[in-house]
């Protein structure tokens, strides 16, 4: 396996981190950083072959993983289609169409991933996309690297990939929302801020796992919680007042909105 990642920010070095914990040898990675200091932090704490330059570290690695940023991808595609290669190209890129990679890297397998920061302490879940171009070992192989970070799910229409933004990419921030939002309101209850994050952050977590050790439905799971007459029952119907679940659903679609007219095709 050789594999060269394009961008060492943050999610790289998650991906990396991860391949290098399930075995992969570090010789085998390549990275791709402009600025010198990241490179050699890069170089140290995983002991891969770093590289100023994007078309050496690709230039004979099978796969390649676009960890840059939106603005710069058109450059990064003009440099790396010089490279007489066919391989397998992840993009990370939020917006970037895999019609827009493949028209600069026409003889390259395509898969269109949306991670989440979560991701960076294994947490995370990814959103795959590709078309038939795709096989069964390169899918195999996409879904092993994000496998590390986290779960994943892959979606069969890339227009989808706009809603798997808004809901997963763009996700964390909705639960940091509400959880924020729940420690002003304890203390605006008299409870002190140590003991308001602790309860609220431990709740959320004992939520999320109980949810994805269940297999009944959160609806399920919220009414077993939920006493008729009763202290949640309270809140839940201040909730449903106030409109949550449209609101939620008005969220979601703006995101997915906004994530159409940042790729060009909403």
């Amino acid at each position: 396996m050789s594999i060269a990642f394009v961008g060492g920010g943050n999610m790289a070095r998650c991906l990396i981190g991860g391949l290098i914990a399930s075995g992969t040898n570090p010789a085998s990675i390549a990275i791709a950083e402009p600025f010198e200091s990241a490179r050699e932090a890069l170089a140290r704490d995983f002991g891969c072959p770093v590289f100023a330059a994007n078309r050496e570290a690709a230039a004979t690695a099978a796969t390649w993983v676009l960890a840059v940023k939106p603005q710069v991808m058109p450059a990064v595609l003009e440099e790396l289609g010089s490279i007489d290669n066919a391989p397998l190209v992840i993009s990370i890129a939020a917006g970037i169409t895999r019609r827009q990679i493949q028209a600069a890297l026409p003889r390259a397998r395509v898969v269109r991933a949306m991670p989440n920061t979560p991701a960076l302490i294994g947490a995370g879940v990814t959103g795959l996309n590709a078309d038939n171009t795709v096989g069964t070992d390169d899918r195999t192989a996409a879904t092993a690297l994000f496998a590390t970070a986290g779960a994943v799910a892959w979606v069969d229409d890339e227009a989808l990939m706009d809603a798997v933004t808004a809901v997963s990419g763009s996700g964390p921030a909705y639960f940091f929302l509400l959880i924020e939002a729940m420690i002003d309101a304890a203390q605006a209850q008299g409870l002190p801020p140590e003991v308001a994050r602790t309860l609220v952050l431990n709740t959320a977590l004992g939520a999320a796992r109980m949810a994805l050790g269940s297999d009944v439905p959160p609806g399920v799971l919220r009414e077993r919680v939920t006493s008729p007459g009763g202290t949640t029952a309270a809140a839940l119907h201040t909730f449903a007042d106030g409109g949550f679940r449209e609101l939620t659903a008005r969220a979601i679609d703006a995101a997915t909105r906004r994530g159409r007219e940042l790729s060009g095709v909403g």
